[in-house]
Formats: C-alpha cells, sequence, structure tokens
C-alpha cells in the first residue's frame, strides 16, 4: 500500500510536500511529516483519507493531489473518502471512473437524481466525461436501451455538404471527443457492436431534428386518418395500444430526403432517413423479448439475413379505438349483403348462400324483414308489412341501401361505407366477420396455425377487407387473379366466362379476434389452433425524393403511433440516455427541439460553456435561453463548474483563470464606459429642458 501511496519514485508525496508546504518523507515503512501547524494538518488529512482509498483499490493520481489539497483548504471538514469514492463503474474490465471535485460529485448526484441536467463550465472540468460515464453504465446496466450524443456543427454551418466523405467522415471531426471519451469507457469492439445494433447513436444536432415524414402522410385520429401536416399540439392520434393520446408538439422541417418504407405485407409510408423504428430482430425475440430502435438510414442494405426478413415491425397491440358513429343498417347483415346479397335496386334485395343458418343470421338482425326461400339457395328480403294491391309500401333494405350509396353496385363495384370502417372495433369487427362468414374461410396446413382467406372481384372490398384487418391488428396479403386467360367455370352444363379480376386475400387476426360467426368456419378455424401470431417485416426502402416535412411528439409511453396502412412508427426517445454536447452553439430554436424530443423512461445531459459560443453575430446561445427560463423548473437540474474543477493539465487551469480575469476586466470598462455616456447626456441637458 505504501508504493500505491507514494508512487513510483515518490511523485505523489513530493506533490502532497509541494501543495501543501509540509515536509514529507518516506522512511522506511513510515512517511514522516513535518512543518507547519496547518500544513501538517492539511498533509496527515490527506494522507489518512488516501491511504483508505487505496486500500479499496483506487488509484491516485499527482492530480488528485492537488484537487484534494485544495478542497481541504476551502474546506477543513471534506472527506476525501466521499470526495473521490463516488465511483462510476461502466465496465468490470476498465477502471471505475471517480469525480475529482465536489463540483463533479454534485453533477453526479443531479445525473442520478433527475431527468434532465445541465453541466455549465469552462472546458476541462469533466462535463462530457462524466456525462459519457453515466451514460455507458446506465447502458451496460440495462437501465436504457440506447445512448444518443449530439453536438452543434456550427463550424460547418450544419450544412456539411462541402466536406469531403460520407455523412460519418462528414461529422468524424464534430464528434471525435465524444468517440474518445466512449472508447476510453468500453472496449473498441464493444462499441462497434453496440453502435451496429443501433444501441449508440452519434449525430450532429441538425440530424436528431429530422425524424420526420412527409406533410402529406396520413396519421390515423380517432376520427379516421389526417395529413400529419394538419395536426396541431392538443390533437389527438391513435397509439400502439390503440388508444387515442395527445399531440405534444408539432415542428416543421422543410425539404428534406425522404424515404418509400415499404413491408412485405405491401403496407407503406414515406418518411426522412433519420426516422426511428421500434424492430424486432430474430436476436430480440430470442434472447431479451425486446425490440430496438433504429434508424430508416441504418436499416438500407440491411434488410435480410440469408433470405430471412431481419426487421419485424411491431403491430397493434389491441384494435384501433376509433369514435363510434350511428349506422342505419346492423354491420354483421350489411357484411353478409356485400357478399353474397343481390343490391342492384333493380328487383327486390335477395341473399344467395348454401348455409341456413346465414339466412337466419340476416334475417334476425334486420327488423321487418323476412327471408323467404326462392330455391335451396336463394332468399328474397321481404317486407313483412309489404303484399301484393293496395298501399306499397317501400322495402326498408332497399332505402338504407340507397342511403349508404351501394343501392345499384354488382358484385364488382360494392364497398364499404366509411361510416363502417372508421368506426368502433365492434363494428369493424361485425362488418369482417359478415364478409368472411360469406366470401372467405380458413385455410388449414399440416403442422401450422390457420390463415384466413378471402376472395371477392371487388377492389373497394378487398381494400376494405385489408382496412378492417389491420386496424384490429392483423395482417393482410392480396394478390390478383385475372379474368383473362383462367380456365372458364360451370354452372348447369355449361361454361361461364369469368368477367372480372378476383383479388385474393390472405390474412391473420391476432387471438382473442374471431374472423367468424358461421359455426362450422369458426369450429374449423379454432381447432387448428387459431391465427397464430400475425407478423410484418420491413421489406424494402427506396429513396422517394425530397418533401416537404415535419415531425410530431406524442404523449404515449412508448411514443408509437399510427402512420399509413397501419404502420407503427415514432420520432421521440424513448428509455434512452442523451447527452448533448457544446451546447452553447446550439441556437434557441434547436434546444427547444432537443429537449421536447426526450422521451419516457430516459435521461438527457446538457453540456456547455457560455463563455466559449461561435455562433454567428446576433444569434441568441440556446444554453443561455435556458438557464434564465428553466433554472426553476422541477425536475430539472443546473450545475455549475469553475476553475478548481479542471481536471486536465494544472496549466489550463491557470488559463482559464486568465481568461476569467480577461473577461471581468473587460466587462468593468463596458460598464465604466456605459455610465460615462449616461453623465455626458446627462450633463448636456439644460434646466430649461426639464419639465416643469
Amino acid at each position: 500500500m505504501l508504493l500505491a501511496l507514494s508512487g513510483p519514485q515518490n511523485v505523489l508525496l513530493t506533490e502532497v510536500a509541494r501543495q501543501s508546504g509540509a515536509e514529507v518523507s518516506l522512511r522506511g515503512n513510515v512517511i514522516h511529516v513535518a512543518g507547519d501547524e496547518e500544513d501538517v494538518r492539511i498533509a496527515q488529512r490527506f494522507l489518512t483519507d488516501a491511504a483508505e482509498l487505496v486500500s479499496r483499490g483506487h488509484e491516485i493520481t499527482p492530480s488528485d493531489v492537488g484537487r484534494a489539497l485544495r478542497e481541504l483548504r476551502l474546506d477543513p471538514d471534506t472527506s476525501l473518502v466521499d470526495l473521490l469514492d463516488e465511483a462510476i463503474l461502466v465496465s468490470p474490465r476498465r477502471r471505475a471512473v471517480m469525480p475529482k471535485s465536489p463540483a463533479q460529485r454534485a453533477y453526479i448526484e443531479a445525473i442520478r437524481k433527475h431527468d434532465l441536467t445541465f453541466g455549465i463550465g469552462p472546458a476541462g472540468t469533466g462535463k462530457t466525461y462524466l456525462a459519457m460515464a453515466m451514460a455507458a453504465s446506465a447502458l451496460m446496466a440495462k437501465r436504457v436501451k440506447r445512448i444518443v450524443l449530439t453536438r452543434p456543427a456550427v463550424e460547418a454551418g450544419e450544412k456539411l455538404g462541402f466536406l469531403p466523405g460520407d455523412l460519418a467522415e462528414k461529422v468524424n471531426p464534430y464528434l471525435r471527443p465524444l468517440y474518445d471519451a466512449l472508447n476510453d469507457m468500453l472496449d473498441f469492439e464493444k462499441v462497434e457492436q453496440l453502435r451496429a445494433r443501433g444501441q449508440i447513436e452519434v449525430a450532429p444536432l441538425a440530424f436528431m431534428r429530422g425524424r420526420a415524414q412527409p406533410h402529406f402522410t396520413p396519421v390515423l385520429t380517432p376520427k379516421g386518418f389526417r395529413p400529419i401536416g394538419s395536426l396541431r399540439p392538443g390533437d389527438s392520434v391513435i397509439g400502439s395500444e390503440g388508444r387515442a393520446t395527445k399531440v405534444l408538439g408539432v415542428y416543421p422541417q422543410g425539404p428534406r430526403e425522404v424515404f418509400r418504407v415499404t413491408a412485405q405485407d405491401g403496407a407503406s409510408t414515406v418518411c426522412c432517413g433519420e426516422h426511428l423504428w421500434t424492430v424486432f430482430t430474430p436476436e430480440d425475440r430470442a434472447r431479451t423479448g425486446t425490440p430496438r430502435v433504429l434508424q430508416t438510414r441504418e436499416m438500407i442494405g440491411r434488410l435480410r439475413r440469408a433470405h430471412q426478413h431481419r426487421y419485424e415491425l411491431p403491430l397493434l397491440s389491441a384494435p384501433a379505438k376509433l369514435e363510434p358513429r350511428d349506422v342505419p343498417m346492423d354491420p354483421y347483415a350489411l357484411g353478409l349483403l356485400l357478399g353474397d346479397g343481390c343490391v342492384t335496386g333493380s328487383t327486390t334485395p335477395s341473399f344467395s348462400t348454401a348455409d341456413p343458418d346465414l339466412a337466419v343470421s340476416l334475417q334476425a338482425a334486420l327488423e321487418g324483414i323476412e327471408l323467404v326461400a326462392k330455391s335451396q339457395v336463394d332468399y328474397v328480403l321481404r317486407h313483412v308489412a309489404g303484399g301484393r294491391g293496395g298501399l306499397r309500401i317501400p322495402n326498408p333494405v332497399t332505402i338504407t341501401l340507397r342511403e349508404l350509396g351501394l343501392c345499384g353496385t354488382r358484385s364488382s363495384t360494392k364497398f364499404v361505407p366509411t361510416d363502417y370502417l372508421h368506426n368502433s372495433p365492434g363494428v369493424r369487427l361485425a362488418v369482417l366477420q359478415g364478409l368472411l362468414d360469406t366470401g372467405g374461410g380458413p385455410v388449414t396446413q399440416a403442422h401450422r396455425t390457420c390463415r384466413v382467406q378471402y376472395c371477392t372481384t371487388s377492389p373497394n372490398l378487398r381494400d376494405a377487407v385489408v382496412f378492417l384487418v389491420r386496424s384490429l391488428g392483423g395482417v393482410a396479403y392480396w394478390r390478383t387473379r385475372p379474368a383473362e386467360g383462367r380456365r372458364p367455370g360451370r354452372a348447369r352444363g355449361r361454361d361461364v366466362q369469368y368477367r372480372s379480376d378476383a383479388f385474393v386475400v390472405d390474412l391473420r387476426l391476432p387471438p382473442g379476434i374471431v374472423p367468424f360467426r358461421l359455426r362450422r368456419k369458426r369450429d374449423k378455424y379454432e381447432a387448428s389452433g387459431g391465427g397464430g401470431r400475425p407478423m410484418r417485416y420491413v421489406d424494402s426502402i427506396e429513396p422517394a425524393g425530397e418533401q416537404d416535412c415535419v415531425c410530431i411528439q406524442v404523449a404515449a409511453p412508448d411514443s408509437l403511433y399510427v402512420t399509413s396502412d397501419f404502420l407503427l412508427t415514432h420520432n421521440t426517445l424513448n428509455d434512452s440516455f442523451v447527452i448533448l454536447d457544446e451546447a452553447q452553439n446550439a441556437t434557441s430554436e434547436q434546444m427547444r427541439m432537443f429537449l421536447t424530443r426526450l422521451g419516457f423512461g430516459s435521461k438527457a445531459v446538457v453540456t456547455g460553456d457560455i463563455t466559449q459560443t461561435d455562433l454567428p453575430r446576433g444569434a441568441r446561445s440556446g444554453l443561455r435561453e435556458a438557464r434564465e427560463l428553466l433554472s426553476e423548473v422541477e425536475g430539472i437540474a443546473f450545475s455549475s463548474f469553475s476553475d478548481i474543477d479542471v481536471v486536465r493539465h494544472p496549466i489550463v487551469q491557470r488559463i482559464v483563470v486568465a481568461y476569467e480575469a480577461l473577461d471581468a476586466e473587460q466587462a468593468r470598462i463596458r460598464e465604466e464606459k456605459r455610465r460615462a455616456k449616461e453623465g455626458e447626456a446627462g450633463a448636456g441637458e439644460s434646466p430649461d429642458d426639464e419639465p416643469r
């Protein structure tokens, strides 16, 4: 222990003597201290606490000696054990990171206790390094799922286009300090592995704001889809749990390069390259069961592993809860009529089915209507109050079909009215069950769960079934069977040519949602184990030009919202440790964007030196403004550093002190000049000019 306490060639004891003013020497196994009483007291106190730290395995450096002795002179009751023993263990293979001053210790405590911490002070005080240590420690302990490191690239005007190389090469000069700190705490291979998995993201501040979609992109609200550009703070959108969640912020992004992200079921949406996606990889499912968050750009070129899709997208965990609407006809009955009903309007509405149970269900769902059998499969929907002769009473089904715009449609032109599509989950499921009971059925395969297949000649009904399935948390694929070239069917002993293309929809619904009411189909579906787990994968990401974009922030705990084709996406940083370095060079708008991007389960640390702003003349520092606006906000901590907290070469401390003295002198001169001008202006006024 004496060797560790004295250092190589007694360098530590020599530093203690120089800093304390006492005479310190090592004789045999005893350290002797002599000199003035105060100097001896300080040296002995340091050596006592240092010995305890060494016994715990901590390493003492010459810079630790100087800082510790300065603290002891300022506060004799300071405990160096408490001061230097606040170790941050990042990796068992690396030396623990320890605070070197009371300000650093308070800074670490603030980060632990608050979700948002500002570290403000001169360079070299450990603001970024300690924040990085806390972030890496939280990631390795699985308290967060992701580290996001960012800083403004002010010197390049955040354009970066004129710099050579790809994006990584353009921004590396600005992010090198962050890389260096990270590599100092974790093995290089581990850092590269975490970056490849998207658990460490490093990007300029300008690229963080671009998690956006074009203005025209539809977003699901309780009243149906709306363009994202029309949303305002306070509006409601549908989240991943199917419930409404508030829009907290809307941030226009201007023109940006966008990409079309397409899933293997045909669902697609458009977003920028930095837009965030929650995805599962096969490893995630097998090992942790938790997803990861990746940018669009991070997935490009990595969508498959051999022939296997790599990135699985989440689906609605519950049916989307849209606002209920009054409808003029029972939704299940409507589904049956759209499937096997004749609603041309030229005759009384009729229904054809080989399942008597469907005829009974349809009659029960239509008040005042009875189904009269014309053959074994054909039924006429007769009004019970109607009859031949006398006053003619219109058929209520015909009247309702006219109100819905369905009267006169044929098998290739039928559609589901909007009031049924954009309605409560119960109404949507009833319509889907009616369509599947008539035009669909379970498809079983050995050793597999059961999928459902639906066939129609109406592209409108095809799209409606896909919409209904996705809105309930399922997936649907469709393909076309062209009429041309198909072998004709047979009816009553003669060939019947196909007139319209047929659309075949294969679909899977989540557990708990039964697609059939017809008993024979429902029993077959349940006997095969149901539909299993619906899955949706990213299939392609293609450039889609440049569009005016906007990003939104929502209040959902996972920050997910429903966009085009019921795809789930988000642009807020949840379960993340976010560090904004060199924040004095962030503009007011950038700082506001960054602070409002913080998601649930996340921490953010903002570091900077307000005396070293590189912003253009007239631009206001976002860090300075945030200190003025947020200093009294609950849950936000501000930690200040000074020259005594500098942990670099001792000469850096003296440089910081010199510049601080220069700043103070310049401020004094400016104040004297201002007062002198005010005095000259006051002396130049004539007594006659004074008000009487």
